[in-house]
């Protein structure tokens, strides 16, 4: 049986899988060859991501975490912890980030190139702090959003706190007039400090049998004042004098009130520019540490440099001393010479 067609089928089968598996096979739409990348260009790519995935981090939660559609039942919903979670973690990759970009600059720097090259790796820094401090900025933003929110909601309920525990003592007539609100807050704490002062009195005064009867009868007195205070609670409808003090107590306590918004507000906004003066005082720490290892790194070179240079000056002064030897040794025997020939001469 001839099986030689089989062979030949066999050993280019062979062939072939032996080719592909020591040569691989080139890219046909690529023209020129690819080089290999260098570790300058690995540590900036590395660099890279690491910034891309923390802006795809806030740019994909920006509408959860500022609240933007939270009445919306469809719409992402992410709590104070979560948000917490992302604060802290953007700043410890900004952080290491920072760190690995200072080394980064510094070892480019220590690493002597040619001149078109350096340009090249300064600008490829340069685009990635940009980059990075573009980043920076938006999680910043998102932050102050966040503080400056909570702010406002702290203040609505301390408001409506204030509102209904109002409503829960005053009647709803005196309610729907706000000018006697206030007013009759003050009444109500002058109650409650005459019945204070009628427990305090009755704890001092338990020894004395005369003094009980009078500090009995000022308790009647007391209770009736309360309970005609009570009445006036009650009552539906005030004096024109009453109004009118109600009405100057009132733009009083207002006026207070909006001094207190105010400072507030003041409050508000130094808070956020100690935030923006926060983030400046530590970019510039930053620049400062960078700075501090480049000094650090050329009073290194300067010292190694001093050294070999009084190293240079005693092997040259060394050598200065030998050829003066030799110098002197020269004249010396050729003095010698000349005394001798002289008196041979003689």
């Amino acid at each position: 049986m001839d099986i030689t067609s089989l062979f030949k089928a066999s050993v280019k089968t062979v062939r072939l899988k032996s080719s592909a598996a020591t040569f691989p096979v080139p890219n046909k739409s690529r023209i020129l060859s690819k080089k290999p990348s260098s570790e300058f260009s690995e540590k900036a790519k590395k660099i890279r991501f690491q910034i891309t995935q923390l802006k795809n981090l806030l740019v994909e939660n920006r509408a959860a975490y500022m609240q933007f559609a939270y009445h919306l039942k469809n719409s992402a919903q992410m709590t104070d912890e979560e948000r917490d979670i992302i604060d802290r973690e953007s700043e410890n990759i900004i952080r290491m980030c920072t760190e690995m970009l200072n080394d980064f600059k510094a070892e480019c720097r220590k690493a002597k190139r040619s001149k078109q090259m350096a340009e090249f790796m300064d600008l490829v820094l340069e685009a990635l702090s940009s980059y990075m401090n573009a980043v920076h900025h938006i999680a910043n933003e998102q932050r102050q959003f966040r503080i400056q929110r909570e702010l406002e909601t702290y203040k609505f309920l301390k408001l409506n706190s204030d509102k209904k525990s109002l409503s829960a003592v005053v009647p709803p007539k005196l309610l729907a007039d706000p000018p006697m609100m206030h007013g009759l807050q003050r009444q109500n704490h002058k109650g409650d400090w005459k019945r204070q002062q009628a427990a305090s009195n009755d704890d001092e005064l338990d020894d004395f049998a005369e003094r009980v009867e009078a500090s009995g009868a000022r308790r009647v007195l007391q209770d009736e004042d309360l309970d005609n205070s009570n009445c006036f609670l009650e009552e539906d409808e005030l004096s024109p004098e009453d109004i009118q003090i109600f009405e100057s107590e009132n733009v009083q306590l207002y006026n207070e009130l909006k001094g207190l918004s105010e400072e507030v507000e003041q409050i508000e906004r130094n808070v956020v520019d100690i935030a923006y003066l926060q983030d400046i005082f530590t970019e510039k720490i930053s620049l400062q540490k960078t700075d501090i290892d480049r000094i650090a790194n050329t009073v290194v070179g300067a010292t190694e440099n001093v050294k070999d240079a009084n190293e240079q000056i005693k092997q040259a002064i060394q050598r200065n001393a030998g050829l003066r030897v030799w110098v002197l040794f020269f004249l010396i025997v050729m003095s010698l010479t000349l005394l001798f020939l002289d008196w041979y001469n003689d």
